[in-house]
């Protein structure tokens, strides 16, 4: 059982990182953060954290227990991506952000986050971030 983190390198991401961090210490379980950015270039074993992923982490509270640093293969559409890596930790809570949107933006909703909320076997924490 973990938190999971969908995170990118945006707004959104950080705010989801921060919620998700915060969520995992109240339930005492380890944090999962897994990046929507696919990495570059052939795949690695132990791939470096990204410069702003590894900032964001030094800055959570102490006792943050973050349990694994995963990311997105490149071939994989982001909503699917999430999904899997959620079955595949047993997640208890995937936390994900999202943007406002316009009135068209809202019919739509982000197509990541929709299907997220619909198809996840966990309970969703969708987190907007601070202007």
């Amino acid at each position: 059982m973990t938190v999971l983190v969908a995170y990118n390198d945006s707004p959104q991401g950080e705010a989801a990182l921060r919620a998700g961090a915060a969520e995992a210490l109240r339930r005492d379980l380890p944090l999962a953060v897994f990046v929507l950015t696919p990495l570059e270039g052939p795949p690695q074993e132990d791939p470096p954290l990204p410069p702003d992923l590894a900032h964001l982490l030094d800055a959570l509270p102490a006792g943050t227990p973050v349990a694994t640093v995963t990311y997105r293969e490149a071939r994989v559409d982001p909503p699917v991506a999430i999904l899997d890596e959620a079955e595949r930790l047993a997640a208890s809570l995937v936390v994900i952000g999202s943007r406002k949107r316009s009135p068209v933006g809202k019919f739509l909703l982000g197509s990541t986050t929709q299907r997220v909320l619909l198809d996840a076997h966990a309970p969703v924490l969708v987190i907007k971030a601070k202007h």
